[in-house]
């Protein structure tokens, strides 16, 4: 992207203390809804009330938004308390309404960014605007198609750009809703460090115990800002209950996070070694997820092993993993030596899930 650093120049011109916060119901749901919970929130270090006004739905039937008498209940929330307001769109109909109502911050959905139409679709609408825009990754973990989102919207010339990180979906069970990936994160903010990066711990987590641990290991790899959905009371929300926290849960976790402002040399030094902790922290806990799911598919292959009465240890095809992983780790670095201690304890953890297999048949019989 051209010019990337006209992108940061919005959020510098707001020259605020602290990062930026959006934070607001999943869904707007009743005028009386939307405005208490934006009183709620006056005053606080809250930039942008967001709300749901449009609701994309993974399958018919839930919740999908008020639809455009929402935009009149946000225009009353600029009035009554001077927040800013921000919703999502998700077509050029929802782009037109929202400039019209005089919303001040757009963002472009999980579920829409995943789609070069929709998003080409948005930009034309959009083109000229001085709004700001931000965009949700898509729901896969795929950083060309976020960042070809990116450029859309910068190609028609909006120049107020960001990007929100939301996670990302998987077949698998996690405790997350939507897994981090943080690295993906990280390495669009290595390429482009001018492109304000905000954090989506709502829908990252879908559980609200977990807001404050995600919201921190943002700060801490120095994303510029947090959306946190926020509603006066969660468990009766119509939509996404389980992520929301109320405006007093909000204020606190904003004052108990750590946010490292200090341009000091110690200070920085500081600030650096905690963004490249947190981001080995997050790599340490992938190793041991994948180490974990490499033994579950030794398990599967002493099973195998068993049922054909097949030796466990197999010295060709060990030697010849070996002798690959040694060349592969040369490639990135990494010592010959290094290599064989780490590949030998896997092979060795390898052996005993397989013959513990093994063996438990032996003694059944």
């Amino acid at each position: 992207m051209e010019n990337s650093k006209e992108l940061r120049s919005w959020l510098d011109d707001m020259k605020l203390s602290h990062p930026l916060v959006i934070a607001g119901p999943c869904s707007a749901e009743t005028e009386g809804q939307v405005l208490s919970i934006a009183h709620e929130l006056k005053d606080t270090d809250v930039n942008y009330y967001r709300a749901g006004i449009w609701k994309p739905r993974t399958r018919p039937g839930n919740f999908e938004g008020v639809g455009a008498i929402g935009l009149n209940w946000l225009k009353k929330v600029k009035e009554e308390t001077g927040l800013k307001t921000a919703t999502e769109v998700a077509n050029k109909n929802h782009v037109d309404l929202a400039l019209e109502h005089d919303v001040d911050l757009l963002w472009i959905g999980a579920r829409s960014t995943v789609s070069p139409f929709i998003v080409q679709e948005i930009a034309d609408a959009l083109e000229g605007t001085d709004k700001i825009v931000l965009i949700k990754n898509p729901v896969n973990p795929d950083l060309s198609l976020w960042l070809g989102a990116v450029e859309r919207l910068s190609k028609a010339n909006i120049t107020k750009l960001g990007v929100i990180h939301r996670g990302f979906s998987t077949y698998e069970k996690t405790k997350y809703r939507n897994i981090p990936e943080w690295q993906m994160a990280i390495e669009l903010q290595t390429k482009f460090p001018d492109l304000p990066l905000i954090n989506d711990p709502s829908h990252i987590s879908g559980n609200r115990e977990m807001i404050f641990d995600i919201s921190q290991t943002a700060l801490d790899l120095n994303f510029d800002g947090l959306m946190i959905e926020t509603h006066h009371d969660p468990d009766n929300a119509w939509s996404d209950a389980a992520q929301q926290v109320t405006p007093k849960r909000l204020v606190q976790i904003m004052e108990d996070l750590k946010i490292r402002k200090e341009t000091d040399e110690e200070a920085e030094y500081n600030q650096k070694i905690s963004n490249l902790r947190t981001q080995i922290d997050i790599i340490d806990n992938q190793l041991i997820d994948t180490l974990g799911k490499r033994m579950k598919v030794s398990d599967g292959i002493g099973e195998l092993k068993r049922q054909r009465n097949v030796a466990v240890l197999q010295t060709n095809r060990w030697n010849e993993i070996l002798g690959k992983m040694i060349l592969e780790g040369e490639s990135k670095g990494l010592s010959e030596e290094f290599v064989l201690r780490m590949f030998k304890a896997i092979h060795q953890e390898s052996i005993n899930h397989q013959e513990k297999i093994i063996n438990a048949e032996t003694l059944k019989k």
